[in-house]
Parts: structure tokens; sequence; C-alpha cells
């Protein structure tokens, strides 16, 4: 048990980093208004709601990479040969996902890839529980 929990942990950080680490791409190709203060969440609103198409998609891979990074690492440190680190983890990712998408201007299809993409957890998970 602790081992799972340790490998969630290891999970959320993982993944966070690496959703942290496309973000962090996307606003340097994407950067902010000049003069948008930080906390100013109607300012951030209409930068979400103007990012091109392409900003809003490297979103959706920032999710992806993070899945399967996540769902991969918490198996490894879990070492039990079953998904529940990679499922609590990309159950956990989905919830926040979910929160952003409802407070903020979101387009259908990024509703639909921002759900769906949580399930690439198990293709970590897979890829970390293969004998290769």
């Amino acid at each position: 048990m602790l081992r799972v929990i340790l490998g969630v942990v290891g999970g959320i950080i993982a993944g966070s980093l690496c959703i942290w680490g496309v973000e962090t791409l996307n606003h340097i190709l994407h950067p902010y208004p000049a003069g948008m203060e930080a906390n100013d969440m109607e300012a951030f609103k209409s930068y979400i709601e103007n990012l091109p198409f392409l900003g809003k998609f490297m979103v959706i891979v920032g999710y992806a990479v993070g899945a399967l990074v996540s769902g991969f690492i918490s198996t490894k440190i879990a070492k039990n040969g079953k998904p529940t680190a990679a499922v609590i983890c990309g159950l956990i990712f989905l919830s926040f996902t979910i929160y952003n998408m409802m407070v903020l201007p979101t387009p259908i299809w990024f509703w639909i890839l921002g759900i769906l993409v949580w399930t690439l957890v198990l293709a970590g998970y897979r890829l970390a529980s293969s004998k290769k």
C-alpha cells in the first residue's frame, strides 16, 4: 500500500513537471500580452480565449506527455503489476483538468481531448509493465 501511495505521489510530481515544461514552452511561443497582471483572471480568460489553435493544442500535448510519464513513473514506483497507481494519477489530473475547463473558456474539442488524454496513463502503465 505504501508503494502505491509513493507511486501516486511520484507520478503526480513527474506528470506535473512534464505539463509545466510543455506549458512553459507554449508561453514562450505565445507570450502573455504586455502589461498583463499574473493574478488578473479576466485578462487571463481573454488571453486563453484569443489563444490560437496551436496554443490550446499545446496544452493537450502537455497533458498527453504528463499522462504517459505519470502512468509510467507511478507504475515503476508501485511495483505491484497493477494499474492502480496510474489510474489514481489519471483521476487526480482529470479532476484538475475538468476544473480548469470549467473556469476557463475552452472549446468543445478541448473538452473532448482534455478528458480522453488522461487515459494515456494506461499506456504509461503498459510501458512500465512490459518486460522488454
